[in-house]
């Protein structure tokens, strides 16, 4: 039984026009309004505090919020009744005004300053300028393997399709203000590895098939590759979010940026996979001779 081909490329138009436009909108985002960062990059006061009963970390959240610090950073470490907050600030002496405020806030619980520190900005710098330069350093690895593993055209495709998921993400990230912090770094290198699987299997399946059907040209053969590696694709993807939702909406305000993030690039990688590695491919005008490597002519050294 034949499966039915989807016709996956005549939507190609269309995608491309609104993958460029969220594109520009991600690319603007970030350069008026720019990532905002959290403590991990910028410095600031680092408070640990320990109480004699079990913290509420939400109630906590709401009498610093009151207190005027709405951007407090609140999680417990080690047991129940520790707890430490964080706040963007270039005062060191701020963290004592914290405890003040919480001792104030709820006089029923009895807490104690266990350690004030300030992390200056100098580390958050180092930090980010050290994740940007693993994230180029992950891209530039990609596109060797794939160089070596299929061809240039798909090395290249690859790391366009890779360019477009990291801007998107960054670029919502940037629009509607969300706390970039090391959690959104570590997501973003974790969507490098998923977008790159998907690319790879799409991009197998086409190198693959250019031997096997031969009358088909490149877009009837991405069409084909395309509907034969669907089912694979969808079952990752759903199953993946999944993991990821459950993360979002259960693993609490720390872990929120992080599945954010990682929301956004599944469901912007899986596009990709389809549309921006593929349309590449087009646009380059893949052919079969591509594929096939050159022959090395052999020199007679016989006198």
């Amino acid at each position: 039984m034949q499966t039915r081909i989807i016709n996956f490329m005549g939507l190609r138009n269309i995608a491309i026009g609104l993958t460029l436009l969220f594109t520009l909108v991600g690319l603007g985002s970030l350069a008026v309004k720019g990532l905002n960062f959290g403590l991990d990059f910028t410095g600031g006061a680092l408070v640990e505090l320990q109480y004699d009963q079990p913290a509420e970390l939400d109630a906590i959240r709401g009498q610093l919020r009151e207190a005027g610090y709405p951007d407090a950073v609140v999680q417990n470490f080690g047991a129940t009744t520790d707890v430490v907050v964080r706040i963007q600030s270039e005062d060191a002496s701020l963290g004592y005004e914290v405890a003040e405020a919480l001792r104030k806030a709820d006089t029923s619980k009895a807490l104690e300053v266990k350690k004030v520190e300030f992390i200056g900005p100098q580390v958050g710098e180092e930090l980010r300028d050290q994740g940007g330069i693993g994230m180029l350093l992950a891209m530039f690895g990609v596109m060797l393997y794939v160089v070596f593993r299929f061809q240039w055209k798909f090395a290249i495709g690859s790391l366009v399709t890779l360019l477009h998921d990291v801007i998107i993400v960054l670029g919502v990230f940037a629009f509607f203000g969300w706390t970039f912090d090391l959690t959104v770094l570590a997501a973003i290198l974790a969507i490098i590895g998923y977008s790159l699987n998907d690319t790879i299997v799409v991009y197998d399946r086409v190198r693959e098939n250019m031997r096997i059907l031969r009358k088909a040209d490149l877009i009837e053969n991405i069409n084909i590759s395309t509907t034969q590696t669907l089912l694979r694709t969808t079952a990752t993807s759903v199953s993946t979010l999944l993991a990821v939702l459950a993360l979002l909406f259960f693993g609490g305000e720390n872990l929120w940026g992080f599945a954010m993030a990682l929301t956004i690039g599944v469901i912007v990688g899986t596009y990709s996979s389809v549309y921006v590695s593929s349309v590449f491919l087009i646009w380059a005008n893949l052919t079969r001779e591509d594929l096939i490597p050159p022959q090395v002519e052999e020199v007679d050294e016989t006198p």
